[in-house]
């Protein structure tokens, strides 16, 4: 099999990395945390990798944004998690690829399952390898870095990053079962230079303690396979085991070894996985009818008030042009209308950062009108109902905004955990009984831009 060519598909002005290899009946999009698709074949073990997933499926290998061949971006700029899904989607697009098989190691995998669960009809099948949930150690989730644990390793990151010392000290690590191995250790010294900066690597990393995408996971639907190595020391195994338990009907393998990268020590076994599941796998048509959304409601404050001191005709008149102002501003973030609720209105996105930044300018053309909206935000699964769209998460975005003040927009905890990297700033809002909806629910007021 030659090396295959490598292309760009191109999301706005950035520009993403990939190449095709094999021609299996099935699509499959790989994605790793960081990683240069050209001097990937000059490593023999992770050609031979490759070379095996090529014939199994059709394989879309992708440099993530900020990595490898694709566009950087600026550190003190890192994209969202949402404009990473949207990546994906352009170099589907670029391959004529409908529906696909994704492949996401590390912290590619939030990418990946974020993209599964918001949007399921271009899903045949989800692989999570070596993944991780939630970037930081927290009570309910033991098995990541905490604090302490994090700055030492990022100062190691910010000073030795594509140093000779480092990629030698990383080996034990990453690669346990090639140290001492001459010619491995001088690719993986190379490998670390091409596929990222000191300051991309380090931007991603600070992404990645702060993303928290374990919300999600009940929402996934489509069919998942999670991998995990039982002595990885850099995603320890507990993680793989969590997420596995929180998709439904997802299949679990946990594989021997120590190696955290999928092509190091015994490849073959992982490979072996993919294949069966892929075997197992019909590239049918999507029934999908419940997807990850981020839910937003909107209403004016006193419009009774305001309706009863301007008139009717007047009132009619204002309420008209605000909501042609409103419906600009939900297409221009992306979102899709669903319905009027009064004063208000309830719209559908599938990124929680577009809905938030949405909900601003809302508020923005409101003020601009002599009008007060409060708006609220939620992430959660959706029904799918012909036009409409129900369940549980419409009901909690609806009174997250019933909580919110006059020019403010509220969002819940998922939707703060999702928007790691977009520049939105949040203030602490408390816990808060949701009429209807159980449990105490962590709230959060958005910063005035």
């Amino acid at each position: 099999m030659a090396e295959p060519d490598i292309k760009y598909a191109r999301n706005g002005p950035v520009s993403i990395a990939y190449e095709v290899v094999g021609d299996g009946p099935l699509t499959l999009v790989h994605v790793s945390p960081f990683d240069n698709i050209e001097i990937a074949w000059e490593n023999p073990l992770y050609a031979r990798y490759l070379r095996r997933l090529g014939t199994m499926a059709r394989v879309i290998l992708m440099d993530r944004r900020g990595t490898g061949l694709s566009d950087r971006f600026d550190p003190e700029n890192v994209p969202p998690l949402e404009d990473l899904v949207d990546d994906i989607t352009v170099v589907l697009d670029a391959c004529g690829a409908d529906r696909a098989v994704l492949f996401g190691f590390e912290e590619a995998a939030a990418q990946c399952a974020m993209f599964a669960s918001s949007r399921p009809d271009r899903v045949a099948g989800l692989i999570l390898y070596a993944a991780t949930a939630c970037g930081i150690r927290k009570p309910d989730y033991p098995w990541q870095w905490s604090d302490e644990e994090w700055a030492s390793y990022l100062d190691a990151l910010r000073t030795g990053w594509g140093t000779a010392d480092y990629a030698l000290e990383t080996m034990p690590l990453f690669l346990p079962s090639h140290v001492g191995d001459s010619r491995i250790e001088r690719w993986w010294l190379r490998f670390q230079r091409l596929a990222s900066s000191p300051g991309s690597q380090l931007a991603m990393e600070e992404q990645l303690r702060i993303t928290d995408i374990r919300s999600i996971l009940p929402a996934i639907g489509v069919p998942t396979l999670i991998l995990h190595r039982a002595g990885d020391a850099v995603e320890p195994v507990g993680q793989g085991r969590y997420i596995a338990s929180q998709i439904s009907g997802a299949r679990y393998v946990e594989l021997p070894g120590e190696d955290h990268q999928p092509w190091a020590g015994d490849s073959d076994a992982l490979v072996d996985e993919v294949g069966l599941f892929l075997a197992e796998l019909r590239d049918g048509e999507s029934l999908a009818e419940r997807v990850l959304a981020t839910v937003l409601f909107t209403d004016i404050v006193k419009s009774t008030e305001r309706a009863a001191a301007m008139g009717d005709t007047a009132w009619t008149a204002m309420l008209a042009r605000e909501r042609e102002l409103a419906r600009r501003d939900v297409e221009r973030y992306r979102g899709r209308f669903v319905a009027w609720t009064g004063d208000g209105l309830l719209a559908v996105f599938d990124g929680p950062a577009r809905a938030v930044r949405c909900a601003q300018a809302i508020n923005t053309s409101a003020l601009l009108l002599g009008l007060e909206v409060r708006s609220g935000c939620h992430t959660g699964e959706i029904e799918l109902l012909g036009d409409d769209v129900g369940g549980i998460a419409v009901h909690i975005a609806a009174r997250v905004a019933a909580l919110a003040a006059g020019s403010q927009v509220w969002a819940s905890s998922t939707v703060r955990d999702l928007t790691g990297g977009s520049g939105l700033d949040y203030e602490d809002a408390g816990l808060h009984e949701l009429k209807g909806v159980p449990d105490a629910w962590h709230l959060y007021r958005v910063s005035t831009p």
